[in-house]
């Protein structure tokens, strides 16, 4: 009998709904593999073991009741910034630990509400600050493909989770490339959608204008599954948008396997130099490939790209160090008490970790006197820059095509002293952040080394539609998705 652990999300219900197995026998085989791999890869903070059985058994219930639900007995994991009632939070910080919150997040409560089981909280960066999930406060997480290399951040517990089988499904979010670029280093597929088409109520914050929660799945069927459930407008969220949220599966096989009459553009700024020789073949092959399937190619450009690294980490660090002022040993999180109002501040704010603490100092000075309009305000006018160039290709072309990672998985500890290199591993994903854009991580090859290679589609605000189309063409004709780490 095929492994139950191996299956994706639709063959997980369509064996739920055949009676094949039941949710609590998924569950468990889930817990068993955990335990087994959990001590290697650490893709959890918490594991969950016991409301994970009863969500699995009430599921089962239901559907013994002739209920069903679109994630009914799914067991998923949620990344460790998601608020989830009577579960600690950490956002892999030790300022949080041992913090529960009272309340879901909307996206929690919405999967919730769609039957999913809960494994529990997976590891990332420290307040999703990071490119390669080594600044997490409880241990850093292992890439299932090889475990003395990174599975990519800040998401990479949600990403090592799904590749090595420890979960069908996880959420993920991503600021600047965090879904997109640990779901390549690991070879899944995950959709970072349009800001503002997820609610962002309940998702502890880094950057608010720029942070979105999305799916993290084998295939995109199982993405688009999991963003039918999320997506939609939430009142308790002011950045959330008004429109409704499509029928994703059924506009993502529309047109069956061809793309006739599909135009994807390929913008000349992102083959960047220095990008490895391995990703940029897969990613010409991949383009190559979805032009046999009846797309047009066409070059485009985005002239402002070029400014998307310093633009996001002016933005980014200055948001971070806003949202993070409330960590002060007063309102939020833990208190170091020592008598001394400065030295309890003091003591409390150093339990920040190290990236942290760098990204607030950055933060604070580009918002502080004299240097606001040369810095932070500067970056806010590039920024309308680059969203005008996404704006102008997506006039041209319907989506747009290129690597998500300039390499793959790097080693642990590889670029752990040098910033500047940990932050260029984002810089073919920042762009959409700072556009509001949706984009899509792909499967896509392997290179030398038998590591991942994944391929990034992005969107239009609110396009998430097309992504999810092109992405499943793309994998209902090759295979490179279902391949799977020995472990």
């Amino acid at each position: 009998m095929t492994d139950i652990t191996s299956l994706t999300i639709g063959e997980i219900l369509a064996g739920l709904r055949g009676r094949q197995f039941s949710s609590v026998e998924l569950t468990q085989a889930y817990l068993d593999r955990i335990d087994r791999l959990e001590p290697t890869i650490h893709a959890y903070i918490t594991v969950t073991p016991e409301r994970a059985l009863e969500d699995a058994r009430r599921a089962d219930q239901r559907r013994a009741a002739g209920e069903d639900a679109p994630l009914l007995g799914v067991p998923l994991g949620i990344k460790d910034v998601l608020s989830t009632r009577g579960v600690e939070t950490t956002c892999a910080s030790k300022i949080l630990e041992g913090y529960v919150p009272i309340f879901d997040a909307t996206v929690v409560e919405r999967l919730y509400g769609a039957g999913m089981v809960m494994l529990g909280k997976l590891n990332m960066d420290e307040f999703a600050m990071g490119s390669s999930t080594e600044n997490s406060a409880y241990g850093v997480t292992r890439n299932p493909w090889d475990t003395e290399r990174v599975p990519g951040g800040s998401s990479g517990g949600s990403a090592a989770a799904v590749a090595a089988g420890l979960a069908a499904g996880t959420l993920g979010t991503d600021t600047g490339g965090s879904i997109r670029q640990p779901s390549s280093l690991c070879g899944i597929t995950a959709l970072k959608p349009s800001y503002g088409r997820v609610s962002r109520y309940g998702l502890i914050a880094f950057g608010s204008s720029l942070d979105q929660a999305g799916p993290m799945t084998r295939t995109v069927e199982d993405a688009a599954r999991i963003l039918q459930v999320i997506a939609g407008h939430d009142p308790r969220d002011g950045t959330s948008q008004p429109a409704p949220a499509p029928d994703y599966l059924a506009e993502m096989t529309a047109g069956g396997q061809r793309l006739d009459g599909l135009r994807v553009g390929v913008p000349k700024e992102y083959f960047v130099a220095g990008m490895q020789p391995d990703v940029e073949a897969a990613v010409r092959a991949a383009i190559a490939h979805l032009e046999s399937l009846g797309a047009s190619i066409v070059e485009v450009s985005l002239p402002h790209t070029e400014y998307s690294l310093p633009v996001y980490y002016l933005l980014a660090t200055s948001e971070a160090s806003t949202n993070l002022a409330r960590f002060d040993g007063v309102r939020f999180g833990k208190r170091v008490e020592t008598g001394d109002m400065w030295d309890n501040y003091r003591r409390t704010r150093a339990l920040f970790g190290a990236e942290v603490k760098r990204r607030i100092m950055l933060g604070t000075y580009a918002l502080s006197a004299g240097y606001y309009d040369a810095f932070y305000g500067k970056a806010t006018q590039v920024r309308t820059l680059i969203k005008r160039d996404f704006d102008q290709a997506f006039e041209q072309v319907d989506v747009l095509v290129s690597a998500t990672s300039p390499t793959t998985a790097f080693k642990l500890g590889e670029n752990t002293e040098d910033p500047l290199a940990m932050y260029l591993a984002d810089v073919l994903t920042i762009s959409a952040n700072l556009g509001g854009v949706c984009g899509l991580n792909v499967p896509c090859g392997f290179d030398q080394a038998g590591l991942p290679i994944g391929m990034q589609l992005l969107g239009p605000a609110l396009g998430e539609s097309a992504v999810l189309r092109v992405g499943h063409v793309y994998q209902t004709t090759t295979d490179f998705h279902t391949r799977r780490p020995v472990l």
